[in-house]
């Protein structure tokens, strides 16, 4: 939710950056959701978290907004003890199956979040509360009349300004040509980041982050995959 539009009752709305499509719930999935979440899972809205006492210490945090069924999440969690991870995702079975995951590996870094990432960066971080924000292939929007609708807009960058710490890293990966260039339009105008990525970045994908569904499923129609890095001036 990136921008506001009017109704015809007059009554101003956000407009979303996602369809809320809620598949099936395996039982896996209900029971982790039931059992697990009152552990792993936190409130999307609320008042602001404090990491050190979410997590029991003082370490970097990363966000990754998005995060589908949380494979590449968890695997990130599990390679990086000494770092602190939260997922937004708005659909429930990739939260759910997220939730069995911490459970099977025995994660303690890692916290959920089931909603809008906007509203949860708005009231749930505190300002230059973050060191890295991650944004894996993002819905592209690829409809002319649906790109107002694209996550990455001015507004949306200038909250993630406000919550990442001077240094931070914003790591976004896309597997649609013409997003990548939406994108650096957007960041590389931005006063507040500067771009890192070799050139314009393709194919460039650093160590840290795994292969997705979503990019093997990109490659497998002959989409080139975008690396794009900027850093928090």
């Amino acid at each position: 939710m990136i921008a506001t539009r009017k109704k015809s009752d007059g009554i101003r709305r956000r407009i979303r950056s996602f369809v809320r499509r809620e598949d099936r719930l395996t039982p896996g999935q209900q029971r982790a959701l039931n059992e697990l979440g009152p552990k792993y899972l936190i409130e999307p809205t609320g008042k602001v978290i404090d990491p050190v006492e979410l997590f029991g210490r003082q370490a970097p945090l990363t966000l990754e907004v998005g995060f589908g069924n949380g494979d590449s999440l968890v695997e990130m969690a599990a390679k990086d003890p000494d770092q602190d991870f939260l997922g937004i995702e708005v659909h429930r079975p990739g939260v759910g199956q997220l939730l069995n995951y911490i459970e099977h590996y025995g994660l303690t870094n890692l916290r959920v979040v089931c909603g809008d990432a906007v509203p949860f960066m708005e009231q749930r971080l505190g300002e230059a509360s973050l060191d890295r924000l991650l944004l894996y292939f993002p819905d592209p929007w690829h409809k002319k009349r649906h790109l107002k609708r694209r996550i990455v807009q001015t507004p949306f960058a200038d909250l993630v300004a406000s919550r990442m710490k001077p240094g931070g890293l914003w790591h976004l990966a896309t597997d649609w040509a013409e997003y990548a260039e939406h994108i650096r339009a957007v960041l590389d105008a931005h006063s507040a980041f500067s771009a890192e990525h070799e050139g314009i970045g393709e194919n460039a994908r650093p160590d840290w982050r795994p292969r997705t569904k979503f990019e093997r499923r990109g490659e497998g129609r002959g989409h080139q995959v975008f690396d794009l890095l900027y850093r928090r001036r």
